[in-house]
């Protein structure tokens, strides 16, 4: 029994360090001078430190890659989670020139926020920074509601100057 069991270590051993060959990249895109949120429509300094993060890791180009995220098949799950946040939310591309959508996008992230969903469970665990208190989520929350009510103004003045 005992050399069975040796023999299915050695097995896992193995293929753990052929794992490691196979991880994904930690490329990141170049952010684009003028698409980034906070580089071209500044909040206050205690939204963009809350932004910066409890948001950034996930939802930009500006990823701090954790040392787990070099160990495969962790890596391969980091790199999956990161691309599907980018997805839904990516505040380098953040859409400047199309206000209704830059405003679904804020009122999309503030109803996240203030239900609790983001930021992630699994990611405040190994991330205590991202954890967001009462008022960080008031806060936060609070701003994107003001930068929707303006890009409202701003998307109906350009409707009414394409008229």
């Amino acid at each position: 029994m005992k050399k069975y069991a040796k023999r299915i270590l050695l097995v896992l051993v193995v293929g753990l360090v052929v794992l490691q060959f196979f991880n994904p990249s930690h490329a990141e895109p170049p952010v684009t001078p003028g698409h980034d949120v906070l580089a071209t429509n500044a909040p206050p300094a205690p939204v963009a430190k809350l932004l910066r993060e409890a948001c950034y890791d996930c939802h930009s180009y500006e990823t701090q890659w954790p040392w787990y995220s070099r160990v495969a098949p962790v890596s391969w799950w980091i790199n999956d989670h990161i691309s599907e946040a980018r997805h839904h939310l990516n505040f380098s591309e953040w859409p400047h020139d199309d206000p209704a959508r830059a405003r679904r996008k804020w009122n999309d992230s503030s109803d996240e926020i203030s239900a609790g969903t983001m930021p992630l469970p699994s990611y405040t665990w190994m991330h205590p920074a991202a954890r967001l208190s009462a008022a960080d989520r008031k806060l936060l929350t609070d701003w994107m509601a003001q930068e929707a009510q303006r890009l409202k103004a701003a998307a109906a003045t350009k409707e009414t100057a394409a008229e």
